[in-house]
């Protein structure tokens, strides 16, 4: 889709993460998340325990830091190359002049191979990481999905050959503050 003004970037806002001010943890807070992030099936009466305050206390934490977008939800870690996704693919994206960027994005975003499309400054437009099952489901995926989505006019792929074991970027994150 061709944008509407003379801007390919005018919706970007409407597709993005939105932008927001840090919300301010106090110890208690922070130790919980700490706690959380290790491990988020850490049930409250277990966190009570480690931070020396009743249950229902942790509780209205967690649902204070939940309304306020600080915890934005709990889910498990999964080993893609366990289940057979362990390639991991970066596709870079050159928009046509004049295309709607915000549309491309939803474009890709829809895949489910694509974990992260990412707007950046530069050369390029987008940075996207997918994870596919191999070559011939790679080439399949941008032959029929990404290289239709309208508006992308240059790609380049880069194919993961190696990768650090994963981290608790939470934990180490939340060490330094």
């Amino acid at each position: 889709m061709i944008a509407d003004n003379n801007s390919s970037l005018a919706r970007i806002r409407e597709v993005a993460a939105a932008a927001r001010e840090p919300y301010e943890l106090d110890a208690v807070d922070l130790a919980l998340l700490k706690i959380l992030v290790e491990d988020c099936r850490t049930s409250q009466r277990q966190i009570a325990t480690q931070l020396g305050v009743s249950a229902p206390t942790v509780g209205e934490r967690m649902a204070r830091l939940e309304r306020n977008g600080v915890i934005t939800g709990f889910s498990a870690q999964v080993d893609w190359a366990a289940i057979g996704y362990g390639q991991v693919v970066f596709l870079s994206i050159e928009a046509a002049a004049g295309y709607d960027v915000a549309t491309i994005m939803t474009g890709l975003w829809e895949l489910a191979e694509v974990e992260d499309v990412t707007l950046v400054t530069g050369d390029l437009d987008l940075l996207i990481r997918m994870r596919v099952r191999d070559y011939a489901e790679l080439r399949t995926i941008l032959m029929e999905d990404v290289w239709r989505i309208p508006g992308i006019q240059r790609t380049a792929t880069l194919l993961s050959v190696a990768e650090m074991p994963a981290k608790n970027f939470g934990a180490g994150l939340l060490g330094k503050l």
